[in-house]
């Protein structure tokens, strides 16, 4: 009898454990379906839009980290090919002494992107900010967004979400960190969980709003 409870007991754990397994990974495989066609493996295949959503990912010593530099080498990329006409580049710039978008502004100038084809938005603070502030500050209604490839799934979803007829194209970087990417798709199962909540529950307002502002579509009949 003790045998047969104690197996009883052992399957209400697996079982349990199972389901809290599946709700974990739940928001995770939302991001995947919701995004699976329309990101692409290179800026050759992506569609055009109007313009590419580049988001922020840190500075060192005020410049682009080999991370951020990556996606903005992507945005170079997409420009050069005509496949983009302006460049939307959304990071923090909460604090005096921390200013993602104006770096990577710097980046993009100095790598032959025309700096009045160049906007920048300095509240985007995490990814649904990002694709939100697009939407409903600078009036985008289309764009590539680009980041890495482990992040591409959520990024995409989120601004489609968020009101965007958004594309993608990522990063690879395996190459470039193992581990760091390692640990960036395993980081996107558990922020997931986030993207769902913000992008699909709640839908919350960006932390900053504000007036709209006009630096895209001005660019945009340069």
């Amino acid at each position: 009898m003790r045998t047969l409870i104690r197996r009883i007991r052992w399957s209400r754990v697996l079982i349990a454990g199972g389901v809290l397994t599946v709700l974990a990974l739940a928001p995770w495989v939302w991001v995947l379906a919701a995004s699976s066609a329309y990101r692409y493996d290179s800026t050759a295949e992506v569609p055009e839009t109007p313009v590419a959503l580049v988001l922020g990912a840190g500075l060192r010593d005020g410049r682009p980290t080999p991370f951020l530099a990556g996606r903005l080498d992507v945005a170079v990329d997409l420009y050069q090919r005509g496949k983009v006409k302006v460049v939307l580049v959304s990071g923090d710039n909460s604090r005096v002494d921390y200013d993602e978008p104006s770096a990577m502004r710097t980046y993009l100038v100095e790598h032959g992107v025309p700096a009045d084809a160049v906007v920048a938005d300095y509240a985007g603070l995490d990814t649904w900010d990002s694709c939100s502030r697009a939407k409903r500050i600078f009036g985008v209604s289309k764009a590539t967004v680009v980041t890495q490839e482990f992040h591409l799934p959520r990024a995409v979803t989120l601004c489609r979400e968020a009101g965007l007829e958004a594309y993608g194209v990522g990063h690879d970087t395996w190459d470039q960190s193992t581990r760091t990417t390692a640990y960036g798709y395993f980081r996107e199962a558990f922020a997931s969980g986030k993207a769902l909540w913000d992008g699909l529950v709640v839908k919350r307002d960006p932390t900053f709003l504000g007036p709209r502002e006009t630096g895209v579509t001005e660019a945009l009949t340069l």
